[in-house]
This record gives C-alpha cells, structure tokens and sequence, in this order.
C-alpha cells in the first residue's frame, strides 16, 4: 500500500493503480451467535441455527451463511483492504464459495489488481477488477470474489 492510503487521505485514484497490486487486511473471528443471529435474519437454513441439525447435513456442522461470510469480506475491505478515492464503487461480482465458514474462523482477505479500464466515455474514472480471496487461519481459500469497482482519475 502507499504512503497516502496508509495515512488515511483521500485513498488511491485510478493512476495509483497497477496490476500486480496486492494487499492483505486484517482479521475478524467469526463466532457461533455471529452466524445463528445473522442466519435468523438473512438465511434461516437449519446448518446455520442449530448445532444438532447441522450435523446431519453435510457441512457435518454449524457453518456460516455464504453472505455472512460476503458481508464480512466486504467489512475487512473496507476497514483495511485498497483505500480508494470516493469509496468502493461497485460495479458487479463474481462470487464462488470453496469451504464452509465454522465458528471460530479468523478470517482475512488477500487481494490482486488483476485489470485496469481506463473509461473511453468518462475521462474522470476507470474499472478495476481486482480478485479478493477470504481465508481462514489456516491460509484456506474460503471465498473467492472477483469484483469490478469504479475508481475517479486524480483530479486535475
């Protein structure tokens, strides 16, 4: 990361950009209320809200919901993944679940620069596609998103 994204500016513009670009954020431990309370909210399936259930299934256990598991990559994103000017800007996603999330997971989230788009019609932005891995304290690839995000060019 750069000297600006690290002190908490503005965040990156389109030509602070480059493939290749990594970054790694920091971690959140997921707990068993965690994923029976936001389960009981988003995603009421029985592998999400009781233990004894979930053991007949086969996740063999209580596992988070998928979306759980998205808005918590999307919050390590944003308190500690690329600071971009003007925020996360998404533009879509692809979205692939690999392992299940148990309780007591610590997760983290790894990312790449993988494509940069500079806007033909709208000089003032870009794309950037980057691919954002959600790991567990393990290094095991629980989500991989590849997601596209709009950037505005530096000013002037």
């Amino acid at each position: 990361m750069t000297d600006e994204q690290d002190s908490g500016r503005t965040g990156l513009y389109f030509e602070d950009l480059r493939v290749g670009q990594r970054f790694r954020t920091g971690t959140y431990t997921i707990t068993e209320e965690q994923i029976k309370a936001f389960a009981t909210q988003f995603d009421p399936q029985p592998f999400h809200l009781d233990d004894t259930a979930a053991r007949a299934t086969l996740f063999g256990g209580l596992v988070a919901s998928g979306w759980h598991t998205a808005a918590i990559t999307m919050r390590l994103l944003v308190d500690g993944g690329v600071s971009l000017a003007g925020g996360s800007v998404g533009l879509g996603v692809e979205l692939d679940w690999i392992e299940p999330v148990r309780p007591g997971d610590c997760l983290h989230v790894e990312g790449e620069v993988i494509e940069l788009t500079a806007s033909r019609s709208r000089p003032d932005r870009g794309r950037v596609k980057m691919r954002n891995e959600t790991r567990n304290q393990r290094g095991v690839i629980v989500q991989v998103a590849i997601n596209e995000v709009l950037v505005p060019r530096r000013p002037g």
